[in-house]
């Protein structure tokens, strides 16, 4: 089973250490919060696994290389996210080459973030970061051609479903293999989990779903909701641990990862 990580408020983040099988760590609330910094700090005193992202996701633009290094020699994650730019292929390559010849302190996996403009480049994509050395590549959930492989009428759904279509595709061509590593970021449906379990290339996920259904008041179902949650991590940073309701959290927490046994 892979593992998995949710996003929290900052709030959140020493409970989370109960739910979470690693930390998941932005350098943008590294270098702006004392209280979220010195949470990693702590995690990496205590031997917790830490990944390190480079904020695209909410930023809209990786951070820059002299601050993800600077992080890096710091927290020493176990894997850290190398800066791409939002479905834009020929520009994330370009990166991907740079940070292939950037030496990291030894266990830092490297891991290249597929990212185009049309699913014609997605296999070409993912070929060219092995070729470069990547041993681990992520797949996000929010590119449009997802919606592509879909027809489905719900588009978070299709954005879900065509992810898991284009994954098995590639996987179906011999262009992931079994003995690949691959890193799933975020979810438009958590369902979409439940479809990975014979995919045994697929080691690790991270999505703030769960915890931000809870603060839109949703309680999961079987198959956890069909609809993007509309709370978001950036809006919700800050907000107060008098404002969770700690019932519907872990029924949520435990709901997803039913979804991915």
């Amino acid at each position: 089973m892979f593992k998995i990580s949710h996003e929290t408020p900052i709030c959140l983040l020493e409970e989370s250490k109960n739910f979470c099988d690693y930390q998941y760590a932005l350098v943008h609330l590294l270098e702006k919060d004392e209280n979220y910094r010195n949470h990693f700090l702590n995690c990496k005193q205590q031997g917790i696994e830490i990944y390190l992202d480079n904020s695209l996701h909410e930023l809209g633009y990786a951070m820059g290389n002299a601050t993800l290094l600077k992080w890096i020699n710091i927290l020493e994650p176990s894997n850290f996210f190398i800066p791409d730019v939002w479905q834009n292929y020929n520009a994330s390559i370009v990166n991907a080459k740079e940070w292939s010849k950037i030496q990291l302190p030894k266990g830092v996996t490297k891991v290249a973030v597929i990212q185009a403009e049309e699913k014609s480049k997605v296999g070409l994509c993912y070929q060219t970061y092995r070729d470069l050395g990547y041993e681990k590549i992520a797949f996000s959930y929010g590119a449009d051609y997802y919606n592509t492989m879909s027809s489905y009428p719900n588009k978070n759904i299709g954005k879900a479903l065509g992810r898991v279509e284009l994954i098995s595709r590639l996987y179906d061509c011999d262009i992931i293999l079994n003995s690949h590593k691959v890193h799933l970021l975020g979810t438009a449906c958590p369902f979409e989990f439940s479809l990975y379990k014979d995919m045994s290339f697929i080691e690790s996920i991270d999505t703030s779903n769960p915890i931000m259904a809870t603060i839109d008041g949703i309680r999961y179902n079987t198959l956890g909701m069909h609809s993007k949650p509309k709370s978001n991590m950036n809006d919700n940073v800050y907000m107060d641990l008098k404002d969770i309701d700690k019932e519907l959290l872990y029924h949520n927490i435990e709901s997803f990862k039913n979804l991915t046994k």
